[in-house]
């Protein structure tokens, strides 16, 4: 029988291939790229038509090694990737690493036995196309981290990054928060008349006032003040507690309207909005999100069908249907809810701009009638979560459209004009599966049965102040969906991007919502000052679009490179010269050191990330909520004199002079220190004698390779008590126990120690003594009991 390797990118999917492939197949995994562009180097030919210099990446040699075996030991060899650009890539960068000669090329949008093997039957050519839209988009993000990070750093802070997706993120941001701060809030003022007909009440608003001419019927009516308000409950009779008066009139129905509507179902699920909504409604982040749906995808372990993928590929821009799935749909809503709940006609489609790829389906489960209540107990709590979102949203979008009757009833009330409404749920259609409570209460709202020219008595009368909002700042899911909208990045870009901004401290989360730190906002204004196009979100999208074309055959590598890059350098070579070094600036908190009482708290920007302390430092050094915050201990330093204090170290609580950094005292003598010079500053060390080397005391201490007996003194001496590295003869303080014998070899006593595997017996004086006494024989009756 012919054997064919398949090579696909995880062991996860790797393992599912494998249960259900057979013999005839082996499946091996790449994990993940196996060659990329140097980390020492720019690594692209810049005047040589940008072509990349490629390296296998640092511990993947013994990954292509065994690849290359399998490659050899086998008749034909498939390269499974993920199905997109990204993927494309791997499986030429593979197909490179394993010198094969045009090898093919399979994809599957989901792990089932039945689409895996009609992807087996149906084999292609690696698309060069696409792996040359990767390969630009590679080198584009290198050539901006490369050129543009290291002026960022000296004239910004060391550490910074510039992309060419992220510093648009970044600046879609700081254009919200600069909104926020631009925003002038406006007052008004709503009226409600709460209106009764026989048990029922119900609330009707202000909208207008009678004209007084027969071309203006009725004026819009805006209240801006309370004494607005005030005056139209006065003209209607109303007291100052909003109750009405012998002097309130009746309201008269003048017109009822009641028609019927319709709310059509969700269109199934892209890679935004399945973060967007696993965002609002799971609160998952986009990273978690797609990690979760990762694993839904390569399949998970099911009682009585094996390893399955659960869902199809889950990075795409398509909202389209497969008709297989349409009808396993049709069947499963038919059968469960009635054929009046299946939707007829076409499904409502996204419409297609100029950026949406359409390369695989939307997301969707791999079988409906795998309802997510068959599979709770198969699947981790996130997991199910995730695919029952999924599966919902799927079989909704399949569905009848939900109908309503809403009615609106126009009322007079003295010269004033007021209007109820009410909504009723005629038939729930889709969202029989796809409804939430709050959306549940909103559609229920009745009105009782009017008619024209009935008369209503006022029961209540309210009034109340609003203010006009800023517009929200983003959210990682709103973030993401301004992206797609706007044409920014990719499906697999969206989650790395809000990551990346985040991990740069250039954004902060507060409540779910997107702060700019001070950092991104001056990042952004130097950016936005010197390297324009970078952060234009009209150029990013259309640069987009350019890499699309390289994709698409419509546009050359390297002139479309050549394009962007030679404007970029000019750019480049002119910030090098005019950029000024640039401070972030403090923000002040409008609060007063409770230190020095002299300086105001200020916001900075520290090696990690943002912390308040005073305006005066150096001269105070108070830092707000500090978390190493220095306890006095009411001991002195017995180098200097000055109060020792507690403080948080990096590996833990240790005391120290209060003088530091003029005095580095640490109680011990230094940070606990094992023969590698390594350690913690723990608790104060326990005296256990005197060092033979230099006299100074002893102290058990706690190392990287477990605790020891040490000099005090070190790092001028370096003695380390022989047998009293407990982490090297596995054992701990409690477990070595003497055992009132003395070592043959060398006299100290024997101890009995916890080892891996048990209990033992070995010399005191180890490392430098490594005797162990023999075991003594088994009997014959011990040997039949082990047997």
């Amino acid at each position: 029988m012919p054997n064919r390797l398949i090579i696909v990118e995880s062991p996860s999917k790797a393992r599912t291939l494998a249960k259900f492939l057979g013999s005839g197949y082996t499946v091996k995994a790449s994990m993940g790229h196996v060659r990329d562009l140097p980390k020492s180097k720019i690594g692209v030919d810049i005047d040589g038509g940008f072509v990349p210099e490629y390296q296998v990446i640092k511990g993947k040699e013994k990954q292509i090694k065994e690849l290359q075996a399998a490659s050899r030991k086998a008749d034909s060899t498939l390269l499974a990737a993920d199905p997109d650009r990204e993927g494309e890539a791997i499986a030429w960068h593979i197909a490179q690493a394993l010198k094969l000669e045009d090898p093919d090329r399979v994809v599957f949008h989901e792990i089932t036995k039945g689409a895996v093997d009609a992807a087996l039957a149906d084999p292609r050519k690696i698309d060069r196309g696409l792996v040359s839209a990767q390969e630009a988009r590679r080198v584009i993000d290198r050539l901006v981290g490369y050129k543009l990070s290291p002026l960022l750093w000296r004239k910004v802070r060391t550490g910074l990054s510039a992309g060419r997706v992220q510093s648009v993120a970044v600046r879609l941001v700081v254009d919200r928060e600069n909104e926020i701060d631009a925003f002038v809030t406006k007052e008004s003022w709503t009226v409600d008349a709460i209106l009764q007909k026989g048990a029922s009440t119900f609330p009707a608003r202000l909208v207008g006032k009678k004209g007084d001419t027969p071309a203006a019927d009725v004026d819009k009516l805006e209240l801006g003040t309370e004494a607005e308000a005030s005056a139209v409950a006065q003209a209607l009779g109303i007291d100052a507690d909003g109750k009405p008066t012998p002097a309130t009139p009746l309201f008269g129905v003048e017109a009822v309207d009641s028609r019927q509507t319709s709310r059509q179902a969700p269109i199934p699920y892209t890679t935004s909005t399945l973060q967007q909504d696993a965002s609002t409604r799971l609160r998952f982040s986009p990273r978690r999100t797609m990690s979760l749906a990762q694993q839904l995808y390569e399949g998970l372990e099911l009682a009585g069908a094996g390893p399955v993928g659960l869902i199809t590929y889950m990075r795409t821009d398509s909202t389209r249907i497969s008709d297989t799935a349409k009808s396993q749909a049709t069947e499963h809503i038919s059968a469960e809810f009635g054929k009046q709940y299946v939707r007829t006609g076409a499904a409502r489609q996204r419409a297609a701009g100029g950026n949406v790829q359409d390369a695989h389906e939307a997301i969707r489960p791999t079988e409906v009638g795998r309802t997510p209540d068959s599979v709770r107990d198969q699947l981790d709590p996130a997991q199910f979560r995730l695919y029952d979102l999924i599966w919902r949203r799927f079989v909704a979008s399949q569905m009848a459209p939900a109908r309503f009757l809403n009615t609106r009833v126009s009322l007079s009330g003295g010269d004033y004009l007021f209007r109820a409404t009410g909504s009723v749920l005629t038939f729930d259609g889709f969202q029989r599966v796809w409804k939430r409570d709050e959306e549940r209460d909103r559609d229920e709202n009745t009105l009782p049965g009017l008619d024209n020219g009935e008369r209503l008595p006022v029961v209540d009368f309210r009034r109340e102040q609003h203010f006009t909002q800023p517009p929200p700042r983003y959210t990682e899911a709103s973030l993401i969906k301004e992206l797609e909208e706007r044409g920014i990045g990719r499906p697999s870009t969206y989650a790395p991007t809000i990551e990346v901004i985040e991990e740069r401290n250039y954004v902060r989360q507060e409540e779910r919502r997107l702060h700019p730190t001070e950092l991104g906002k001056t990042v952004d204004g130097v950016l936005r000052e010197h390297f324009p196009e970078i952060v234009d979100i009209a150029f990013t999208a259309e640069m987009e679009k350019r890499l699309d074309g390289i994709e698409e055959g419509t546009r050359q590598y390297e002139p479309t490179l050549r394009e962007w890059y030679d404007p970029f350098a000019v750019t480049l070579s002119r910030a090098e010269t005019s950029m000024e070094r640039v401070k972030i600036p403090a923000r002040d908190t409008g609060e007063v050191c409770p230190q020095c009482a002299e300086g105001n708290l200020v916001v900075r920007e520290g090696k990690f990330g943002e912390f308040t302390g005073c305006s005066r430092y150096p001269d105070c050094d108070y830092i707000k909520d500090r978390k190493a915050a220095a306890e006095p201990t009411g001991e002195a330093c017995p180098q200097c004199g000055k109060p020792l204090v507690l403080r948080q170290g990096r590996r833990g609580p240790f005391v120290g002079c209060s003088g530091y950094p003029t005095c580095r005292y640490i109680k011990g003598d230094a940070p606990a220190a094992g023969a590698d010079g390594e350690g913690s500053p723990a608790a104060p060390a326990e005296a256990l004698g005197s060092c033979p080397d230099c006299g100074k005391p002893l102290a058990r201490r706690s190392g990287r390779r477990g605790s020891f007996v040490g000099c005090t003194g070190y790092p001028s001496c370096k003695f380390i008590q022989p047998g009293s590295n407990q982490a090297a003869t596995g054992g701990s303080a409690a477990a070595a126990e003497p055992t009132g014998e003395t070592c043959p070899d060398c006299g100290q006593p024997l101890v009995k120690r916890q080892g891996r595997f048990g209990p033992f017996v070995s010399c005191s004086g180890y490392p430098g003594c490594k005797y162990r006494p023999p075991k003594p024989a088994k009997t014959v009756g011990e040997k039949a009991a082990a047997t």
